[in-house]
């Protein structure tokens, strides 16, 4: 059983000791990706579904890197530090699964890395194309 790891400069670089993406048994396991702009680094700025979508493209970029797409989603966790944001954070989240979506967890949690509002992680199928 063999991995590959996922690296693209479309998404944010890892911030420890982990990999973006593991492509391992024809799924590609994309690490939590907090609101961080590729290109600076730095938390974008905004409401959280400024920063749900910014989560939302990183993800998108890494499963493109995998050789996959948003559609082919099978698990998403989101993890939101106030669960008051639910109905805002679901508003944009439909706008990238507009037809069968993805299972998914929500979960309140107290902290998360750069004290982000907001991580998403997901499991997907790769494209069979």
């Amino acid at each position: 059983m063999s991995k590959r790891i996922i690296k693209t400069d479309r998404a944010p670089a890892a911030i420890g000791p982990y990999s973006q993406a593991i492509v391992a048994n024809g799924f590609v396991f994309v690490s939590g990706q907090i609101p961080l702009d590729p290109h600076t680094g730095q938390l974008v700025q905004g409401d959280i579904q400024a920063q749900a979508r910014q989560c939302l493209e990183n993800l998108k970029a890494i499963l493109e890197a995998a050789g996959t797409t948003m559609d082919k989603l099978v698990k998403v966790t989101v993890f939101a530090k106030d669960l008051k944001d639910f109905q805002a954070i679901n508003q944009v989240y439909s706008e990238y699964f507009k037809e069968n979506p993805p299972a998914r967890s929500f979960v309140e949690v107290s902290r998360l890395p750069r004290d982000a509002a907001i991580e998403i992680e997901g499991i997907a199928l790769l494209d069979d194309r």
